[in-house]
């Protein structure tokens, strides 16, 4: 038999699978008014890092690998380029998530905000390097400011539809494990 919190972990995972199966449906349904329109925020990107800062436990690193490939490909991106971007940064995210857990939230919006920042700059850099056609700068810069302006409201929608709250420090161990 599993143990409960073993079940509501792959619960989770399943429900972030779904989560993200959804976003990525929702952003190939053709409902964008045409050329000129303003880019929206990376909700995908934002939903992981939302989730990874709260419950790193829910988020193991084959589920943004999977999710993030198969929205490459779906997308018509680089293939594994923003895949390598999201991993290292989620990677670099769960390394200092324990420090993190008891700082505010403005300090760990600030930590996404400049992870998400340093991933559109090397994204665009890489491109440019292979020279590889990529959106204008004015159109990555509204993108890369709407993505970190949504951070907090999909944190809050995290929390609100989820419950997916920080760890607090009663629930973990000395070497940072859930108990």
């Amino acid at each position: 038999m599993v143990e409960a919190p073993n079940a509501n972990r792959w619960t989770y995972h399943g429900l972030f699978l779904g989560l993200a199966a959804l976003i990525i449906f929702a952003k190939l349904l053709p409902l964008h008014p045409g050329p000129g329109r303003v880019p929206g925020p990376d909700v995908l990107l934002l939903v992981t890092f939302a989730w990874l800062m709260r419950r790193p436990d829910f988020v193991p690193l084959v589920l943004p690998l999977v999710v993030f490939f198969w929205a490459d490909t779906l997308f018509v991106r680089p293939l594994g380029l923003w895949t390598a971007l999201v991993l290292v940064a989620v990677e670099f995210l769960r390394a200092r998530e324990a420090s993190m857990r008891e700082q505010s939230f403005l300090l760990e919006w600030l930590s996404v905000s400049t992870v998400i920042t340093a991933m559109f700059l090397a994204n665009a850099m890489i491109l440019a390097i292979f020279v590889v056609e990529q959106p204008s700068l004015g159109s990555t810069l509204i993108r890369l400011l709407a993505t970190v302006l949504m951070y907090p409201i999909v944190v809050a929608l995290a929390a609100r539809a989820f419950g997916i709250r920080k760890i607090s420090p009663g629930e973990v161990d000395h070497k940072g494990r859930r108990r």
